[in-house]
């Protein structure tokens, strides 16, 4: 059986407007990681990631490395218990 991993993640610094979403989405969608990814008032991208672990931490590699245009500043990653999300969502 896979090793299931759910990890709820949010990014810091100029992260808004740069694409970094569609990234997240795209990325996701490759590697059939579900959750979701959305920005938040203050300036930061939250994401909840779920899925093979490998495939959860390639994503979260994408989070730290940011896309074109994005500059970031920090990275928290917090674990959680899987609740078997069905597909990767845009908030």
């Amino acid at each position: 059986m896979e090793d299931r991993t759910r990890v709820h993640v949010f990014v810091s610094g100029t992260v808004q407007g740069v694409g970094f979403r569609q990234a997240v989405l795209d990325k996701a969608n490759e590697l059939d990681v579900t959750g979701w990814v959305k920005n938040l008032p203050d300036g930061r991208i939250e994401a909840v990631l779920e899925g093979p672990r490998d495939d959860v931490y390639r994503v979260v590699g994408l989070c730290r490395a940011g896309p074109q245009g994005a500059q970031v500043s920090g990275v928290q990653v917090d674990r959680e218990p899987p609740k078997n999300e069905k597909s990767f969502r845009l908030k």
